[in-house]
Formats: C-alpha cells, sequence, structure tokens
C-alpha cells in the first residue's frame, strides 16, 4: 500500500502528461533541441491522496525530469489545517512559499513559520513535514529530484496531538 500510495503521489508530482506544448520554430544554430512553453492549465489538478496528506491539499503539477534533468516540481495548496504526512526525500526538497501561512517542521525540531517569499531547504533523508497552519491556507511550489526514480519516502501521518501542540503555543 504504502509503494502503491509514493507512486500515486510520485506520478502526480512528476510523472506529468505535458499537453499541449508548444515548441520555438527555429532551433538554436548549435542546438537540435527545441524550446518548450507548457501553458498554465493544461495539466489537470490532483488532491493529495488521504494516506499521505490529511486535509484537503491540491496539488498543481508544473515540470517533470526529462531527459538527463532529476527536477520535478509542483505547486500545492493547503487548506486551513491541512498538511503532509511524515516523510523524506533522497535528494531534499526545495519549498517556495507563494501564498499564505504555513509550518514546517523537522522531526525533533521546533516548527517554524513559513511566509510568501521564503525559500525552505530540506536537506536528503531529513524526517518532516510542512503544511498550512490552523487557521490560514497556504501554498508553494516543491521541487524535488528523483534517485533511481523515487522522490519520497512516505511515513506516518502527523498526528493532530503533534499538530495541535504547536497550535496552543502560538
Amino acid at each position: 500500500m504504502k509503494l502503491l500510495a509514493t507512486t500515486i503521489v510520485s506520478s502526480s508530482l512528476l510523472a506529468l502528461g505535458f499537453s499541449p506544448v508548444e515548441q520555438a520554430q527555429v532551433p538554436s544554430s548549435n542546438n537540435t533541441q527545441l524550446v518548450e512553453v507548457r501553458r498554465n492549465g493544461s495539466q489537470p489538478s490532483t488532491r493529495g491522496p488521504a494516506e499521505n496528506f490529511t486535509g484537503f491539499v491540491r496539488i498543481d503539477p508544473l515540470f517533470s525530469a526529462q531527459g538527463s534533468a532529476r527536477a520535478g516540481g509542483a505547486s500545492v495548496t493547503f487548506e486551513p489545517g491541512a498538511r503532509t504526512a511524515w516523510h523524506t526525500h533522497p535528494l531534499g526538497q526545495t519549498l517556495i512559499v507563494t501564498a499564505g501561512v504555513g509550518w514546517v517542521q523537522q522531526w525533533g525540531g521546533a516548527i517554524q513559520k513559513i511566509r510568501p517569499g521564503d525559500v525552505v531547504w530540506i536537506p536528503p533523508d531529513v524526517k518532516h513535514w510542512h503544511g498550512a497552519t490552523a487557521t490560514t491556507a497556504m501554498a508553494h511550489i516543491a521541487i524535488q529530484e528523483q534517485l533511481d526514480g523515487k522522490v519520497v519516502d512516505w511515513m506516518e501521518q502527523v498526528s493532530d496531538e503533534q499538530y495541535q501542540t504547536f497550535n496552543v503555543n502560538q
């Protein structure tokens, strides 16, 4: 089941069907590859699966690793109270907060508030979670790299007690 959930989320975030795609008409003189433009709204949004998220989470795919590239990314929106389960990334993850107010926590560490413009780096294999505050939605762009086709290892849910402990202290 964990493998299935990982596969579903990985495909939601990274294995994207890019259509429609526009390509430049004339390749550069030293490169036969064409520039591609993926139009906003051309890829369907998905809901974050309950196995890996608490609350309502929308995932809007942005780009996936192609060719020798390893990075992929998505825009993720968390409604108030929504959050990821605990998880790790084999090559780390970068979050760029674009709207609202959220929280991020490393296992054993303090919960940190994040706001638009904040850039969060989560090192490889660091157990963590991130999501909205209890009262405010939050959106971020999540960028992570694949290692042997894998981008995330999902773990247990963040308990309401873990999440509410911070709410009481704010």
